[in-house]
């Protein structure tokens, strides 16, 4: 007889308590794609047909979605490909909290339509005093988007030629505005631009100068701008996109701006991040003069370009709640971080790993503080373990430098001291990836 044939029927394997007590938490879809994988399996005879019900439980996912939480030990705080900002428990509380049926734009004690997301906002024009208004769209570039069309549509926007920047993955700052139906005027130049220059180009048919911070790259050497203040009595606003979230001064980064400082500064409009030095969930931020943002909140775009109910969640969470994991790590102290790495390597070592503690140089990341570094501490570990670290659960990405991988903790913290133990230990057993 074809032992094919003893290959046992879907619904048969499906009825498995296990399968279908994971068909209930991850979706039958997902589940009967594990089922048949693990036929085909027994067809091939790589197992026997009774087999089948475990190996299918074996290859099921841990989750019914595909990201997979990892753990950051690069050294880069706000890392865009791991997800930039990790939220905190009380901003991931309160993301559960509104997955289901929420008061987002309902008054509990009115009985009927309120402001969308009031709480958010409510937390945010709080914590920038100086805004007399605010409002949040879904990242940054939609919020300068936003800005352009409402307040330039058809007009100029006065920039200078050194902030034309790319911010990443092929977009570019001028592409973004001129898609808005905005006609750029540019000014100045790559390295040096004045307050004259701006003051030259500003006419009837400017809607907005433009600054931008460029947070993701430096100039260095004969260089010069004009500062906010110089730009203020020019007669049309003055709009600056600071990146990367900082809604107060850092005294750790002494030349990052910040929402508040930029406002007092003279700014009539300021846009920033959620999700970087805020740390916060990916949201764009808009704060300023009323009218201003008022004129952006009613123009059709905003519609297009308004956050969920769980970014407004996180978001208000993150301005309300305890500090969050980015700044955590951003203020952690490097003599604490040595001793941290010191007892890593210590326990790894005792494990026969070859493992070291190293100084170690961490940086902001997604854009912020360019070319500040800050002093941190790794567990060096053979270079070879970085493709099992990476394909373990849970995976963790470090960097390699040197001809080592370098596992930097500025950015993972402390109660992950044990998994990440675990992992390293777990890269070096037979049949891990490498």
């Amino acid at each position: 007889m074809d032992p094919r044939r003893r290959v046992p029927r879907t619904d048969a394997v499906l009825a498995d308590p296990r399968l279908a007590e994971a068909a209930a938490r991850l979706g039958r879809t997902v589940v009967k794609e594990a089922v048949a994988r693990a036929q085909e399996r027994a067809r091939r005879g790589e197992i026997g047909p009774g087999e089948v019900a475990g190996a299918a439980v074996a290859a099921l996912p841990a989750r019914a979605a595909g990201l997979r939480p990892v753990i950051n030990a690069t050294g880069v705080l706000v890392h865009t490909n791991l997800g930039r900002a990790p939220l905190s428990a009380a901003a991931v509380e309160a993301t559960t909290a509104a997955a289901g049926a929420a008061d987002v734009e309902f008054d509990l004690a009115a009985g009927g339509r309120a402001r969308r997301g009031r709480g958010a906002l409510e937390a945010l024009a709080a914590a920038v005093p100086q805004a007399a208004d605010v409002h949040v769209v879904n990242n940054n570039a939609a919020a300068l988007v936003l800005a352009a069309t409402a307040l330039a549509a058809g007009r100029e926007i006065v920039v200078s030629r050194g902030e034309l920047v790319e911010i990443g993955d092929g977009f570019r700052i001028p592409d973004l505005l001129v898609s808005t139906g905005a006609r750029l005027r540019e000014v100045g130049t790559t390295n040096r631009t004045t307050a004259r220059d701006y003051a030259g180009a500003v006419g009837p048919e400017t809607g907005f100068v433009l600054k931008i911070h460029p947070s993701n790259y430096r100039i260095e050497g004969f260089t010069g701008s004009a500062g906010v203040p110089e730009l203020t009595g020019l007669g049309v606003p003055v709009v600056v996109d600071i990146g990367s979230g900082l809604l107060a001064r850092e005294p750790l980064l002494p030349a990052e701006p910040d929402a508040a400082g930029t406002l007092k500064a003279g700014a009539d409009l300021v846009t920033a991040s959620g999700d970087k030095l805020l740390g916060g969930p990916q949201a764009g931020l808009l704060l300023g003069r009323a009218d201003l943002v008022e004129r952006c909140r009613r123009h059709p775009l905003a519609r297009a370009l308004r956050v969920d109910k769980l970014t407004l969640a996180a978001l208000e969470a993150t301005l309300r709640g305890p500090v969050p994991p980015v700044v955590e790590a951003l203020r952690a102290d490097p003599a604490a971080l040595a001793e941290r790495a010191a007892a890593l390597a210590a326990r790894l070592s005792g494990a026969g790993v070859d493992a070291r503690a190293v100084p170690s140089a961490a940086a902001v990341g997604g854009g912020g503080a360019p070319g500040v570094t800050l002093p941190s501490a790794a567990v060096s570990l053979p270079e070879r373990l970085a493709a099992p670290l990476r394909a373990g659960e849970p995976p963790v990405v470090g960097r390699v430098e040197g001809g080592r991988l370098l596992l930097d903790l500025r950015a993972v913290p402390p109660a992950r001291d044990d998994d990440l133990v675990r992992a390293v230990l777990a890269s070096g057993r037979p049949g891990a990836v490498g």
